[in-house]
């Protein structure tokens, strides 16, 4: 975490209790990600983050009043190679603009942002769990 960095935005892209989510996501396949896990494939999980984060940066950035009634929250995970491309771009671009409005937000936008990070750091320490049992983990240093 560097000195301008904030602890609400190290808890939302790692770096400050643990491993920085690109590190978390580096070298990560297709075929590694959707190989059968308890409870679900690490490309499950992952398409669970994005569909729940773009809620709530909806609701920090004012584009939303409440969260979706309806949001299927474990939707398919990606079924191809190309899918599963976008799914981790889409995922870093979310983390890039909640890193973004993490920098200074309102009272609101806090309570959202913290709550995504609880949430999504549930879920990080998932992936990394998965990916150590993998063996595909980068495990130097390890914050997890």
């Amino acid at each position: 975490m560097t000195p301008a960095t904030t602890l609400l935005q190290a808890s939302l892209t790692g770096g400050a209790a643990f491993r920085e989510v690109d590190a978390l996501l580096s070298g990560l396949t297709f075929a590694e990600a959707t190989q059968p896990a308890a409870p679900h494939t690490l490309a499950k999980l992952l398409a669970h983050l994005r569909v729940t984060m773009r809620p709530s940066l909806d609701l920090v950035t004012g584009q939303a009043q409440e969260w979706p009634d309806d949001l299927d929250v474990w939707p398919a995970p990606p079924a191809t190679e190309a899918e599963f491309s976008a799914l981790l771009t889409d995922l870093r671009l979310m983390l890039a603009e909640a890193s973004a409005l993490a920098r200074d937000p309102s009272s609101r936008a806090r309570d959202v942002l913290t709550d995504l990070a609880v949430h999504n750091a549930y879920h990080w320490g998932q992936v990394a769990l998965l990916r150590r049992q993998a063996g595909t983990a980068f495990e130097e240093g390890l914050k997890y």
